[in-house]
């Protein structure tokens, strides 16, 4: 193997180094959860309604400050 190391270490350190790669992932896996909101198939163009925070609290209250 490289560098004379013996292949029960080497076997060792690649077990290793591919539990913790496993491991690693599954914990961000489970820290930064998917957003399962996303539907499958996009929406039509015109289909989706948004509406961006807090621009209809500023313009509820533009409305009630012009009465």
């Amino acid at each position: 193997m490289p560098a004379g190391v013996p292949w029960s270490t080497y076997l060792k350190t690649l077990t290793a180094s591919l539990l913790a790669m496993f491991a690693g992932a599954e914990v961000v896996h489970r820290y930064y959860r998917p957003d399962l909101s996303i539907p499958e198939v996009p929406p039509k163009p015109g289909e989706l309604q948004t509406e961006l925070l807090g621009v209809k609290a500023r313009s509820s209250n533009v409305q009630t400050s012009q009465q």
